[in-house]
């Protein structure tokens, strides 16, 4: 992008149009808030708190213990956990050493996260010392380079008492057995030294975390981001975000030195999680609230409700789901949720509807922004005052991106204001491309007045104030939750079942989730199935958020003259009922 501004005179007052300072590694964040705040807590959970200079240590600790074992420069050591105290520390422990962290969702059945391991060659993976988790990660690292598992039990991060009768009680989670040659994290943390390898990175070029995303075609792919796309991401974030701290006070960058605290609702193996909360709160030595299973309580979600009238996060990222679930909550009125200062929202689109309640009950603002894993994610924002966002566009690109509207059957040409195209993204925060997958990268970006761009497959529009807004999705992608769902991979597993002849997924609306999963199934002649039997076969094979929730039966399942199915067809046959 050049240095003149995005055209638009709603910019946000004070907020630079670029960006400077951010080459560095992703664990300066930690260094640096560890020396400035040694003695501040970060990490919360349960209760239990752990400072910055405690959490450096440990990653120090871990560091250490992976070279000790032979992991260096751009190794993948995978990370399959929940959102516990240990994710930083062995987040930036992995970086420390030089290695690349291969983020995977620890809710992942054994076939979904084997296939991760295998596609990524990852040498090791940490995982929960848990009844469900841990034998699910002894499936998954049969025939994959995987040579060390190291289970990380939450006792020791919890208050003593806490941790003493929760060990009488059984109700601390912990793997019925553990296999030989597999480790334990408080173990190998009290053999290691604090003293990490020396390692050299260059911020623009190393992969710090590979990030799994889909496409509408084959299976899940690795998405390698730099030191540089998420420290970019970080410092663009924390210079547009402007907030009042106190009253008779104007609006000013994000305080730093444990002034704020996040709410960590959202997973940290996912891009918005991993930075607008764990990153975002490491470097302005923030508090972090770990939250492993928001949706835990009765009902659901009222242990989050729990959390944030006890520990008054100021900030809460989160996708609109899960607006919906505060605003709905029976009990809401019976805690004070009036810390909140703001929200950031993505994922998906917010109601207005949404928007409007959760503020009215909170007295945050949420503004809603925009972005993919394949960006870090962050690419555009709506101001933080609610004089100057829009509600119901992504605002405006990051300081320092640029966003252009190009054709979407002549990705040459960029389209005037107001005219739909495809959202294509030049920034810092676009990833150095896919793993092994050069076909992809082919398909993904394009040169544009010499510059790269990420293709989306988003399409959407430039307003005249310099709003931008989505209006359709060109790929088939199903968004629950905020979560990306990818028919294709959906697809493949169901034709792994003996009956199932022909198969279409498609996404359909869900007042809860934005959009629920739809499979469309022909069964192979001569046989009989239910969707009983479907739906068991799902939850035996695929994460929750991917299951199918509607199953139909169809005698014949339209095609194109080349055999392709015609998921738009059943889409719109779908929104018509």
């Amino acid at each position: 992008m050049t240095k003149s501004a995005w055209k638009t005179p709603f910019w946000p007052e004070g907020v630079a149009h670029e960006c400077n300072d951010y080459k560095f590694p992703v664990f300066k964040f930690l260094d640096d808030a560890a020396k400035d705040y040694p003695n501040l807590p970060f990490t919360i959970f349960n209760g239990a708190s752990k400072t910055f200079a405690q959490v450096k240590d440990t990653a120090d600790r871990i560091a250490a213990f992976l070279a000790g074992k032979g992991i260096g420069k751009g190794d993948k050591v995978a990370i399959f956990l929940p959102n516990l105290p240990q994710f930083p520390e062995i987040l930036f422990g992995i970086l420390k050493a030089g290695a690349v962290a291969v983020n995977c969702n620890p809710v992942y059945t054994a076939p979904e996260l084997n296939h991760q391991l295998k596609d990524s060659q990852s040498k090791m993976v940490f995982c929960m010392d848990h009844p469900v988790f841990y034998p699910n990660t002894v499936k998954a690292v049969e025939g994959t380079d995987v040579d060390t598992v190291i289970l990380c039990s939450i006792k020791s991060y919890l208050p003593r008492f806490k941790a003493f009768l929760g060990g009488i009680l059984g109700k601390i989670p912990k793997a019925d057995k553990v296999e030989p040659g597999h480790l334990m994290f408080d173990e190998i943390i009290a053999q290691s030294k604090p003293t990490p390898p020396s390692v050299t990175i260059n911020p623009e070029e190393d992969t710090a975390v590979m990030l799994y995303t889909g496409g509408t075609t084959g299976l899940p792919k690795g998405a390698e981001l730099t030191h540089t796309n998420f420290t970019y991401d970080v410092m663009a974030i924390t210079e547009f975000a402007r907030f009042v701290h106190g009253e008779g006070k104007k609006p000013e960058c994000l305080y730093g030195g444990g002034f704020h605290s996040f709410l960590g609702v959202l997973p940290w193996y996912h891009s918005f999680g991993i930075t607008v909360a764990l990153l975002v709160s490491t470097k302005l030595a923030a508090k972090l609230i770990c939250i492993p299973d928001p949706r835990a309580g009765n009902p659901p979600f009222t242990e989050v409700l729990k959390a944030v009238q006890n520990y008054k996060p100021t900030f809460m990222p989160a996708v609109p789901t899960i607006f919906v679930a505060f605003t709905n909550h029976a009990l809401i009125d019976q805690y004070d949720l009036s810390s909140l200062m703001g929200c950031f929202s993505g994922g998906a689109p917010l109601p207005p509807e949404v928007c409007k309640q959760f503020e009215d009950k909170t007295g945050a603002i949420i503004f809603e922004g925009y972005g993919l894993t394949e960006t870090a994610p962050v690419v555009s924002t709506n101001p933080t005052f609610k004089k100057t966002r829009k509600i119901g566009s992504i605002g405006f690109p990051l300081p320092g991106t640029d966003i252009k509207i190009l054709g979407l059957e002549d990705p040459s040409k960029e389209m005037p204001r107001g005219d739909d195209g495809e959202i294509s993204i030049c920034g810092p925060q676009v990833m150095k491309g896919y793993w092994k997958r050069p076909d992809a990268n082919e398909e993904s970006f394009v040169i544009f007045d010499g510059k790269r761009y990420f293709l989306t497959g988003d399409i959407g529009h430039i307003d005249r104030d310099g709003y931008i807004t989505i209006t359709d999705r060109k790929k088939d992608m199903i968004i629950v939750g905020g979560f990306n769902v990818y028919p294709r991979d959906v697809e493949d597993i169901l034709y792994t079942h003996p009956k199932v002849e022909l198969v279409a997924v498609v996404g359909i609306p869900d007042e809860k989730a934005g959009e629920k999963v739809k499979a469309f199934i022909k069964i192979k002649q001569g046989e009989t199935a239910t969707q009983e039997e479907m739906i068991s076969f799902c939850k035996e094979n695929m994460v929750g958020y991917k299951r199918p929730r509607v199953i139909e039966f169809r005698e014949e399942i339209p095609v194109s003259n080349v055999g392709k199915v015609l998921r738009r067809l059943l889409r719109d046959e779908t929104s018509g009922d």
